[in-house]
């Protein structure tokens, strides 16, 4: 009995996991290396358009960099699930300082007589290995957190995780907003390049975390084999991650927010900082309440009307002639992305054995991150061919239906409560 207190009290406390100081090195080196990426991809889409004016061209970039992230995920959840976490996460941090100093070189040679063609071509190049270090370095993070937590304390390390990711994400959207206007691109990648470089300061101070005693005993296709059975086999993951990858593919109106933001709503780079933003805040908001008042039950039923919602919220950022409503529109999209990706989280950390927790999380980055590259595309194409409002109207409409059907193929995910 007096066992079981103490573990309860953790559980019910919301800073539980805070007070590991490892949790709390990782969080930090997790904040400043999203924060640079945001930062990176904010700047990227306003870059492009302002030097191809063409929305496919971002479109483009998004399918640069998921075609290697596609690829490679199940390749990457087997070396994830055979390698130190903590090594591996410093190579990732490595290679994408490297891409960073890539693409600050070509902000420097076109600001010094480089040509449009040269610089749109290097910047495809270099997003292109983003897409190949995030296959290792996305799950990676997900994968390492079972290693430093209790598993009573999962689900609080998840909201935290989930939570800081936002947090990261949405200071990074905004912040680039402000830097483009006041210092320009390289100023802008200056910043970029001195967080990733003190992100891996942080994630150099955990412990070394070497993989589970099981997970040496297969060769690499079985392996990954093994990491797609239990997916399609655990419907409550398989529901949630398909659930999503819909939702981003067709809801993924952000990707056109530099267009809105220059043509529609002509607010100027802080403008589109904000509006980049907003979901984020409102993603925020909702992660901190979640942490500190958990859902108790219904959880799944609640992930449904979350991404219902969120597609109606795309709707109306559609037809917005108005800043205030845009960010309204994507503010609350992004309370109602922030249900969906705590529910989310929360049920692969608990349903994943630990010796093939790189695995599945490769097969969510598979899934979830690489759906907003494809989704990127997607509205691109779907832009280029309907025009803009239309083509997001568009994506709104299938992200509900996509929804209603789910809720009926997928019961075991609507009962679902943990």
């Amino acid at each position: 009995m007096t066992d079981i207190q103490p573990a309860r009290q953790q559980q019910s406390d919301p800073l539980a996991s805070i007070r590991l100081p490892e949790f709390r090195f990782l969080m930090a080196g997790r904040f400043l290396f999203i924060m640079a990426l945001r930062m990176m991809s904010t700047l990227v889409g306003w870059w492009l358009y302002e030097l191809t004016n063409d929305p496919l061209a971002m479109g483009l970039v998004g399918l640069a960099e998921a075609i290697p992230a596609i690829s490679l995920a199940l390749y990457a959840g087997h070396v994830i699930d055979l390698s130190d976490k903590r090594k591996l996460l410093l190579k990732g941090l490595y290679l994408y300082l490297s891409c960073a100093l890539a693409l600050l070189m070509l902000s420097w040679s076109y600001h010094n007589g480089g040509t449009k063609a040269m610089v749109v071509g290097g910047i495809y190049i270099a997003i292109f290995f983003t897409g190949i270090f995030r296959a290792f370095t996305g799950p990676s993070f997900s994968a390492i957190l079972a290693q430093m937590v209790p598993r009573p304390l999962l689900a609080n390390a998840t909201t935290w995780s989930q939570g800081t990711w936002l947090t990261a994400s949405v200071t990074g959207h905004a912040s680039a907003g402000f830097l483009i206007a006041a210092f320009h691109t390289t100023g802008t990648l200056v910043v970029i390049c001195s967080l990733i470089s003190i992100g891996l300061i942080m994630i150099s101070r955990l412990l070394p975390k070497p993989p589970a005693a099981r997970a040496g005993n297969q060769r690499t296709l079985d392996s990954v084999m093994e990491g797609l059975q239990f997916v399609f086999r655990t419907k409550e993951v398989l529901g949630a991650l398909t659930l999503d990858l819909f939702a981003v593919l067709f809801g993924g109106a952000v990707a056109m927010v530099p267009v809105f933001a220059k043509d529609i709503l002509k607010v100027g780079p802080i403008g589109f900082g904000w509006l980049n933003a907003a979901a984020d805040i409102g993603a925020i908001c909702v992660v901190i309440l979640l942490t500190l008042f958990p859902m108790k039950k219904a959880q799944g039923k609640k992930l449904f009307f979350a991404v219902g919602g969120f597609g109606l919220c795309i709707i109306v950022f559609a037809i917005s002639k108005t800043f205030w409503l845009s960010f309204a529109a994507l503010l609350v999209s992004g309370l109602l992305d922030g249900v969906s990706v705590v529910v989310r989280g929360t049920i692969l950390q608990l349903k994943t054995p630990d010796d093939m927790r790189g695995r599945v999380m490769s097969v969510n980055s598979m899934f979830i991150n690489s759906s907003n590259e494809i989704g990127q595309f997607e509205s691109g194409v779907a832009a280029r061919a309907m025009g803009l409002i239309p083509s997001v109207i568009f994506g709104g409409t299938m992200t509900i239906l996509v929804v209603m059907t789910t809720w009926f193929k997928a019961p075991a995910l609507r009962k679902m409560e943990y």
